[in-house]
């Protein structure tokens, strides 16, 4: 943990960083969200590309610094790497790519031959690629694996009711393939699986989440960089998790002893007093003294 990340830990105050820089020299890896951080939905924040960029590039300190995304995207990594080179976030900016879908498909593959319902766009549909697996209609299915609304810019989880009682009525489990129940598109803030996850979940479903804030992506994010270096995973004091979502990002990280650093301009952007361009982050500490967990620092934006 860094010096300044170390005395937010045993101070009152949680302190807003100016750049990555900051503290940069502490880690040796970097697991960083995606949606929210490099790009906005629409378009790569060029800053946090060049942020990533430089931090690889510092000297080696015992290993070489390595960046891994880690996203909550229901699809699996090729496809979100395809994503990002139409935003334009560098593919310099990063190692690897694991994603919500890629664990999702290593569930799915635990029960081969099953009859799976897919809840969700079509777009998402990549994710039973390959996979040993029978897609069927609702009624018929052994489980259910929900990537998101089928319209996301019109329903809400409201309008899965009828379909989640049905999934109870025979207690059909599920996977979620992205736990946030929002994202940030172009200031908006967009519905995701995790909100109809939440639904099914209070009506007594069963469900498996396949993404942050569970510990199992944190294992195999740790596992894909000791196989990118041929060795073992750094110690989780030099990881740095960087993320703009209290729940997801910043609450997963925590609970697994990882420091982290929470992006102001992403999904708490409105609530952070930052939602125009030319808003400045100013006290942060109201707002976060009412949530449920604390990040180890702030940062504005991804910058240097």
């Amino acid at each position: 943990m860094s010096e300044t990340i170390a005395r937010a830990a045993s101070s009152a105050a949680v302190p807003i960083l100016g750049g990555l820089s900051a503290v940069a020299e502490r880690y040796d890896l970097i697991l960083c969200d995606v949606w929210g951080v490099l790009h906005d939905g629409t378009r790569a924040h060029a800053g946090a590309g060049e942020a990533l960029i430089r931090f690889r590039t510092l000297p080696e300190d015992g290993r070489r610094r390595r960046v891994i995304l880690v996203s909550n995207a229901p699809r699996p990594w090729a496809g979100v790497r395809t994503i990002l080179d139409g935003y334009g976030v560098p593919r310099e900016a990063y190692d690897a790519i694991l994603t919500s879908g890629d664990l999702t498909r290593r569930l799915i593959a635990e029960h081969p031959g099953e009859r799976i319902h897919h809840l969700g766009p079509e777009r998402d549909a990549t994710i039973f690629d390959g996979l040993d697996i029978h897609l069927v209609a609702a009624g018929e299915a052994d489980r259910v694996v929900c990537t998101g609304l089928f319209d996301d810019t019109t329903e809400t989880a409201e309008d899965y009711r009828e379909t989640l009682a049905g999934f109870r009525a025979r207690d059909v489990p599920m996977i979620c393939a992205n736990p946030d129940l929002v994202v940030e598109r172009e200031k908006k803030l967009i519905p995701c699986a995790g909100l109809i996850a939440q639904a099914y979940a209070e009506i007594g479903g069963a469900v498996t989440y396949a993404g942050k804030p569970y510990r199992p992506v944190y294992e195999a994010a740790l596992a894909m960089a000791a196989e990118l270096d041929g060795g073992s995973a750094p110690d989780v004091a030099r990881v740095l998790a960087v993320g703009d979502a209290l729940r997801t990002d910043i609450a997963g990280a925590a609970a697994y002893g990882i420091p982290n650093l929470l992006v102001a301009r992403g999904i708490h952007a409105e609530e952070l007093g930052v939602l125009a361009e030319h808003d400045t982050l100013g006290e942060v500490s109201e707002w976060l003294a009412r949530q449920d967990v604390r990040p180890d620092a702030v940062i504005e934006r991804l910058i240097w």
